[in-house]
């Protein structure tokens, strides 16, 4: 492993994208399973996300490399994606992808996402997104207002604001078709679902945790989809809608 291989790796772990106790294990499934078979496009939006100062909001490898394999399992062709930042979950998606497939991409900073965009172009596949800047409720609503787009979606993966997972999944419940997926991002948030009142979080941590508490006792009622949630990354509550 490279020496910016390794430092992007370890950014992951200093990210805490995976809730393994060891991070000796975290590093063994990296570079056993993950870092061998990543694509090169992916390794290298990887690396120039390590970077970024905001890196701790990028999907992880192993996170990647899940959705890529789910993506072909389930033969998605129409996909979604709220909140992008650099773009690496979206690379992913749109490797898996077949040519003529499709992503609505959307997240409230393109700044983020254009640095990104130079690879995902080399990488041939961004004729596939269609990338929109701003909030992703008011596309959403004018989506459903339209009516073409109910049950459209076989695939739908939300990695943003969690103050807003409720309100996105109100909405994105009519969008996916029966038996699509929509997989929440974040859903074990840092462990701090079963933190104790006075834990000592951070305090971005400590303010969405209640939001993540509130997703995730919300979806296990819902009688509209069946759910799995994964301790993969942060931990991925995969939704698939059955009625």
């Amino acid at each position: 492993m490279t020496g910016v291989e390794n430092q992007a790796g370890r950014h992951q772990e200093v990210g805490h994208k995976s809730l393994l106790q060891s991070d000796a294990l975290y590093q063994y499934i990296l570079e056993t399973s993950v870092y061998p078979r990543e694509p090169e496009a992916m390794k290298e939006l990887r690396q120039v996300t390590a970077n970024h100062p905001w890196n701790i909001m990028t999907t992880s490898a192993d996170e990647g490399q899940f959705l890529n394999m789910l993506l072909k399992l389930i033969n998605a062709k129409n996909t979604m994606e709220i909140g992008v930042y650099t773009g690496y979950s979206l690379l992913a998606t749109a490797l898996a992808l077949p040519e003529d497939g499709k992503i609505l991409a959307m997240d409230i900073n393109r700044e983020n996402y254009e640095l990104g965009l130079p690879i995902i172009q080399k990488a041939g596949v961004a004729h596939k997104i269609d990338f929109r800047e701003g909030p992703a409720l008011p596309v959403l609503d004018q989506m459903l207002q339209d009516g073409k787009h109910n049950g459209s979606f076989d695939f739908i993966f939300v990695d943003a604001d969690k103050d807003n997972y409720i309100n996105y999944h109100k909405r994105l419940i009519d969008l996916v078709r029966i038996g699509g997926l929509i997989g929440y991002d974040n859903t074990l948030w840092n462990g701090a679902v079963v933190a104790p009142p006075d834990a000592p979080l951070r305090k971005y941590v400590r303010y969405y945790k209640d939001f993540v508490l509130e997703l995730n006792k919300a979806l296990a009622a819902d009688p509209r989809i069946e759910i799995c949630q994964l301790p993969v990354g942060d931990g991925i509550t995969l939704c698939r809608r059955i009625s």
